[in-house]
């Protein structure tokens, strides 16, 4: 039941802002724009409009970290509902490439992740099997998945008198399932005299089917850990999204050899012996390994095939799961939208090297995310959620933006003073040492890099404790520095465009930020705007705009942050709400821990490789825990350290 069960009621422009996009929505308009600033309670006000419209609806982030993190706050606002979680299930992914100026070409290497591959299943069988749906998905919705209909097709409901032993076993098997009669894990099941157990890929239950006289009589859902009964239906799915018959794979095969000969003669007309070479070797092996196993390495690029589409037609999707009436959802409009179209341009122009180079055959081309057209096609209404819409919302939105920037814990947006650059370094000393001794922490912002690390020695030189972020810092440092300035280890911050968004530290009361006058993306208004509101966490947050005249972003930047703050002062007097300062408990940085090191000079080739190989092996363990738990940004900077080390294994190697 898409229902939000709560103790928390609208509140601010909550009420208003939840009338007025379901109003647009009724009235025929296909999109509806939500500025909300940061902390105004924009998931909740999602989960009331979800409630209001009564639809299946798609919640689509920007990154793994943002869907997990919207899926933890939805199923506590709505928990009758069916709330399901879907994103890349690769924990580490490099795909395939080929660098023609060096003759590189770079294997696809991967690790799926077994936590969210269940968790994927488990959102398309919620789709298929329930109508109060909220998916929150990361861009890879629009990748491809497999035909909807012939999963569902594929998918049984369990019930008395439905299979014989023998028949429900052949078809546990043809749906992907191993049998283990030791260990009953996810996707296999377990024959026991007159029972069969089955772990469905999608559940956390297993389903226990009794027989008498080879008919099925009882089907009960139990705890895999206790073998308690528990309340579940008895759907059983295929392990894969792509499911495929031993006839269908027949056919793909004979299509796959059509393409390949018919490509292989172009090749040879246009004199491209070495492509023709590569693609030959390539296909000839691929089709060795699907006649005998049913798969191979890079099977993905045959989808084409395998989905009986045409060429250029559109993958199937997780979209296509959806009703053909559903709402969207773009969290950070101003991110998502931007990233949407890119993807389909980035996939193409590698795999487009691949073939041009005889890689790869045409049809995989084919093999891509949607293109920002063909998204939209399909979806039929969209709430389009951001602090700082861009010209695309704009332009699009049929209606005026639907404003809500009261945060009902009563912060109020920091107040903003113009500084002449003229003695700017003593001024800006004086405040950090204001804000540090009354216990807040300062972001500073410069244009570059160099200008960012003379600062930050400027400001050390004066007994501050500062550290510099900007793009040359990885993200386990960069993590480790924003530790330490919530920890009190630093009391600044100075940086570039790194701390424009994405910070969300409550210490902050004193945001900095030199040229402000200067033209060009990183002082525009929307990113001045973001970058005030690092300091809208704390009930003393100010921000001062260094700058010699005040440009038109810094007008529309201070106008903005200023009716933001009235509105919510006057709401706070109004309501007798005292603002307060946000409580974010500071955990311990995975991770954080003293790294081994080794002395190259003092130990042999053989010794650093077993080195390093052995810190390969504990970071490769570390990010698959940590993906599991769906920590995914640990699990991203492990990666990182992973493939540094690996960088560091090649070299010695190649010495």
């Amino acid at each position: 039941m898409l229902k939000v069960t709560s103790d928390l009621e609208p509140r601010g422009d909550q009420p208003g802002a939840i009338r007025q996009v379901v109003d647009n929505f009724t009235k025929g308009d296909s999109l509806a724009v939500l500025a909300g600033v940061t902390g105004s309670g924009k998931s909740a006000t999602t989960a009331w409009v979800i409630e209001k419209m009564g639809l299946p609806t798609l919640i689509v982030t920007s990154n793994k970290v943002l869907a997990a993190q919207m899926a933890s706050e939805l199923r506590e606002l709505m928990p009758s509902a069916f709330v399901g979680l879907f994103m890349s299930h690769f924990s580490y992914y490099r795909p395939e490439a080929y660098i023609p100026g060096s003759d590189t070409f770079i294997e696809k290497d991967s690790l799926v992740n077994k936590e969210i591959e269940k968790l994927r299943h488990h959102a398309t069988v919620g789709l298929l099997t329930r109508k109060d749906v909220v998916i929150v998905a990361s861009v890879s919705a629009i990748y491809g998945l497999g035909r909807p209909q012939e999963y569902a097709k594929r998918g049984v409901l369990m019930k008395p008198g439905a299979f014989s032993r023998d028949d429900l076993v052949a078809t546990l098997v043809s749906m992907g399932y191993t049998r283990n009669d030791a260990v009953l894990d996810a996707s296999t099941f377990r024959v026991k005299g007159d029972a069969v157990e089955v772990w469905p890929q999608a559940q956390e239950h297993v389903l226990r089917l009794e027989f008498e006289y080879d008919s099925l009589v009882s089907v009960q859902a139990l705890d895999p850990l206790t073998r308690e009964r528990v309340d579940a239906e008895g759907w059983v799915f295929p392990t894969s999204h792509h499911v495929l018959q031993e006839d269908t794979l027949d056919d793909c095969i004979d299509s796959i050899e059509k393409e390949f000969r018919s490509h292989s003669r172009k090749l040879l007309k246009a004199g491209k012996l070495l492509e023709h070479q590569r693609i030959t070797q390539r296909t000839t092996t691929d089709l060795q390994e699907l006649r005998t196993s049913g798969t191979t390495k890079g099977v993905e690029n045959y989808s084409r095939h395998f989905d009986r589409r045409k060429k250029g037609e559109r993958p199937y999707c997780l979209l296509d799961y959806f009703p053909d009436d559903f709402l969207l959802v773009l969290d950070e409009s101003h991110v998502t939208v931007p990233q949407i179209a890119a993807m389909h341009e980035g996939d193409r122009s590698r795999k487009q090297t691949l073939v041009d180079h005889g890689f790869r055959l045409p049809s995989a081309l084919d093999n891509r995310p949607l293109t920002s057209k063909e998204f939209w096609s399909m979806v039929p209404r969209a709430l389009l959620l951001s602090a700082t819409p861009g010209p695309w919302e704009k332009e699009v939105c049929p209606s005026p933006f639907v404003k809500q920037i009261i945060r009902p814990t009563g912060l109020v947006d920091p107040s903003v003073t113009v500084v002449p650059s003229s003695g700017r370094m003593t001024h800006l000393l004086g405040k950090i040492r204001e804000h540090t001794a009354a216990g807040d922490k300062t972001l500073v912002t410069t244009l570059t890099k160099k200008q960012a690390e003379h600062l930050n020695q400027y400001l050390l030189d004066s007994d501050v404790k500062s550290k510099y972020l900007h793009s040359d810092v990885d993200t386990m440092e960069r993590l480790e520095t924003i530790y330490d300035l919530r920890k009190g280890v630093l009391d600044v911050i100075v940086g570039v465009n790194l701390l424009r968004e994405g910070l969300d530290i409550p210490e902050v009361g004193l945001v900095c930020i030199l040229d402000a006058d200067s033209r060009g993306f990183l002082r525009s208004s929307t990113s001045l705007v973001q970058t005030i509101g690092r300091a809208a966490r704390n009930p003393r947050g100010e921000v001062v705009l260094y700058a010699d005249s005040v440009s038109p972003a810094m007008r529309q930047a201070i106008e903005e942050t200023h009716a933001r703050r009235q509105a919510q002062m006057e709401y706070n007097e109004v309501h007798g709400v005292v603002p307060s300062k946000i409580v974010k408990a500071l955990k311990d940085l995975p991770g954080r821990k003293a790294k081994p090191e080794i002395n190259p000079r003092e130990h042999s080739k053989e010794a650093l490789v077993k080195f390093y190989e052995d810190s390969a092996r504990t970071l490769a363990t570390d990010m698959a825990a940590a993906a599991k738990k769906l920590d995914f940004e640990l699990a991203a900077i492990l990666r990182d350290e992973l493939s540094k080390v690996k960088g560091l294994i090649a070299e010695i190697g190649s010495i």
